[in-house]
This record gives C-alpha cells, structure tokens and sequence, in this order.
C-alpha cells in the first residue's frame, strides 16, 4: 500500500539533486507532487511530477504558488538559494558572506508563506548541511547559514503544531551541485569522504528516505536528522 496515497506535496528546489530524489519517493509513494524551481523544469523530464518556475526570493511568487496548489499535506525546502561563499573568514567578501544567506531568506519565505496553506496536521521539512555542526576548511560561511536553518527550525516548531517542521542534514552527497566530471569528480568525492566511518558519498535517494521518515512520523517535531556518511563523528 502506497502510504501517501492522496497526499499532495510541493518541493521547492524540485527539480534536480537532493529535491529531484525526494519528488520521485513522493510520486512512487502514491502522492501528488509539485517540484518547483528557477528553472522550471527537470533536466529528463519526470513522468507524474507537476513542475512550475518560481525563485524562493520572491515572495510574491511563492505567494501565488501556494494559493493556486492550496491546500496541501508537504512542504519540503531544497533550494540552495544561490551561491555560497568559501574560504577562511578573515579573507571572505562579506558581500558574498552575507549572500550565503539567501539559501535561509529562501526557507522564511517559503515557510512563511506556505504554513497557512498546509492541512491541519501537514509538515515541512527543510534541508541543512552536516558542516552547520562540524565546518571543515574554509566552510565557515556555509557551517553559519546550515547553524541559522537548523536553529529556525527547532524555534518555530512549538508555534506551529499540529503542524511539523523538522530538517534532514546531509554529508557530502553526489548531486550536480559538484561541477566536476568523470576522474576529477571521484577524485574529489573520496577526498571529501575518505576519513568518514562511511567513506563514500552518498546517493540524492538515501537523503530523500530520511525526508519522507520526517513527512510521514507525526509524533516527531522541531528535530534534525543527519545522513552524513558518519561525517559528525569524531
């Protein structure tokens, strides 16, 4: 028995990587599903899967979004917002510093304007990163924003009930958000992930398993979830 069987579910950041993954979960599941993205669109196109363009800056877009798919069980979060500074703080443009910040304004807007549109006992996940806990070099900026989503998340869930929101925090996973191809892509994902108890990185459908746990457990609220490879451990 497909155990979403009716539910309708928009995914912002839909479209490819991480939210792609969960969309296909949430189809296969038996629910009706939206990806939204800039872009619009999948880069194969997704039988089952309703797209639509809108930028989670614009809160006039998500506003019109959400009232034209109202009401609905799921909201999930995966867009990136934009680019992300790298390097060590001191030597950061703080314009571009700053800038990192439009992946969690992406996630306010969404959730501020999505929540009142969300079933009675609907749920939100949003997706963080396992460098908010432990950054590496030069991550400050990326570990900062992942510190501002998980924080939001665990302050705003007693406001909202019965509704939940709770967040997934990947590891180094193999989505198009890496650049690189063919030898210098393995190359550089064993680097990120040789000294994890799980030396590998992980695939978009291991992260969307833990999005799907956190949609459909209503007993759990306001929490993190990590599918790091074992990335936080010592």
């Amino acid at each position: 028995m497909q155990r979403f069987s009716g539910k309708k579910a928009i995914v912002l950041g839909g479209t490819s990587g991480i939210g792609l993954a969960v969309c296909r979960r949430l189809r296969d599941e038996g629910a009706n599903v939206l990806a939204a993205s800039r872009r619009g669109r999948t880069e194969t196109g997704e039988e089952g899967i309703e797209t639509a363009a809108c930028d989670v800056l614009d809160r006039e877009a998500l506003d019109r979004l959400f009232s034209a798919h109202a009401s609905f069980d799921f909201l999930v979060c995966a867009a990136t917002g934009g680019p992300r500074a790298r390097g060590p703080f001191l030597n950061m443009d703080l314009d571009a510093f700053q800038a990192s910040f439009a992946k969690l304004w992406g996630y306010t807007n969404a959730v501020h304007s999505g929540t009142p549109h969300l079933v009675e006992n609907g749920a939100i996940v949003l997706i963080s990163g396992s460098p908010a806990r432990k950054s590496g070099p030069g991550m400050l900026a990326i570990s900062t924003v992942g510190n501002a989503v998980e924080g939001f998340a665990r302050a705003l869930a007693p406001e909202i009930p019965p509704r939940r929101i709770n967040v997934v925090s990947p590891g180094t996973i193999d989505t198009p958000m890496f650049p690189m191809e063919g030898d210098e892509r393995a190359r550089y994902l064993r680097d990120q992930t040789g000294s994890n108890a799980i030396p590998r990185a992980g695939r978009p459908e291991e992260v969307a398993e833990a999005v799907l746990f956190l949609l459909g457990n209503e007993f759990v609220t306001g929490t993190t979830v990590d599918v790091d490879g074992g990335a936080l451990l010592p």
